[in-house]
């Protein structure tokens, strides 16, 4: 049975910053809950997480730095439309939701403070591709001026060579990317709407969302919530590590149902490194797992880039791995 939508819901909120009324809310959703016999989260005999994969401003509106456009030009503005009605109509059976934060500074390995020139310039943002042959021609080498701690030049040198070889060799060349996601600004927070959703669903389920951020460490970048794109250096020395208490969390769960942005990218790495999870333990858990088609949408850079098809090959390889693909209106 699918909940009633709560008054306040207004689809058009979903694709501009606002500011979420709190007391009013929480008020709103105990109210909502006695009326609709909505008991607390820790009673569910059987346990659903909802795992929100970066349902970030700097995602998911226009205005923002990497807004997911999809082909429809509206992706993530639509995805979270229904992605909020989701969470309000079936709040009754989402134990628990998990929101994974891209998060980072400005002097990280994938934006342009930490590149330049040999006349001294900066990559631009989104435009700029560093390959091997690059490092090796001399195109663009770390920028001599920044410092990591506890790391000297040379060492950042020898580094740099070996990051956008291993990245070349795996899922994606290194693309230098606008600043985004930067850590305390509005670009970072939950959209508005889906904000909205996550407070009203806390306060009707006296339960509290787990927040995971990803993206700080300066050497890598983290597509997966799960996993760094990188783990080690040039000497075999870690740098990185997986999040496997989060994968363990994961899978205590009876269901664990998946949205957020992108597709292409930040989702489907994560249920990929979910799935390497699943396979190295049993196969058979792949099934508890529920891909929302509609609540997530790829990169789409008209002229540029369009990452489309990919997320549509990795979304059936999951298919095939046993995890479910459905829409939110067969939820």
């Amino acid at each position: 049975m699918t909940l009633p939508i709560p008054a306040h819901f207004d689809p058009d909120g979903a694709s501009r910053v606002w500011r979420v009324p709190y007391a009013e809310r929480a008020t709103h959703a105990r109210a909502w809950a006695d009326t609709h016999g909505v008991g607390p989260a820790c009673e569910d005999a059987r346990r659903t997480c909802l795992l929100l994969v970066d349902c970030q401003n700097t995602f998911c509106l226009p205005d923002h730095e990497l807004f997911v456009a999809g082909r429809s030009g509206r992706g993530a503005i639509d995805d979270n439309i229904r992605l909020a009605r989701l969470i309000y109509g079936h709040l009754d059976s989402i134990t628990e939701i998990v929101a994974t934060f891209d998060t980072h500074t400005a002097l990280q390995i994938f934006h342009p403070l930490f590149w330049v020139d040999p006349t001294g310039n900066h990559p631009v943002g989104g435009q700029t591709v560093i390959t091997p042959e690059d490092i090796d021609g001399g195109v663009w080498r770390p920028n001599p001026a920044v410092t990591l701690p506890g790391r000297d030049p040379a060492w950042t040198a020898r580094y740099a060579r070996h990051y956008v070889r291993r990245l070349a060799e795996g899922r994606y060349a290194l693309l230098v990317w606008p600043y985004h996601a930067m850590v305390g600004g509005i670009g970072h927070a939950l959209v508005s709407t889906i904000e909205e959703a996550v407070f009203f669903h806390s306060v009707a389920r006296a339960t509290s969302p787990r927040v995971e951020f990803k993206g700080l460490n300066a050497l890598t970048e983290h597509y997966s919530v799960l996993a760094p794109e990188v783990t080690d250096d040039h000497d075999g020395q870690p740098v990185a590590a997986a999040n496997t208490a989060l994968v363990d969390h994961l899978l205590a769960f009876d269901r664990i149902v998946i949205a957020g942005q992108a597709k292409s990218h930040c989702v489907a790495w994560t249920v990929h490194d979910l799935l390497d999870a699943i396979t190295a333990r049993d196969p058979g858990l792949a099934a508890r797992v529920t891909l929302l088609d509609d609540c997530s949408s790829p990169v789409v850079i008209p002229g540029v880039a369009d990452f489309t098809d990919q997320a549509e090959r990795a979304y059936a390889s999951f298919a095939d791995a046993g995890m479910r693909r459905v829409p939110t209106t067969d939820f």
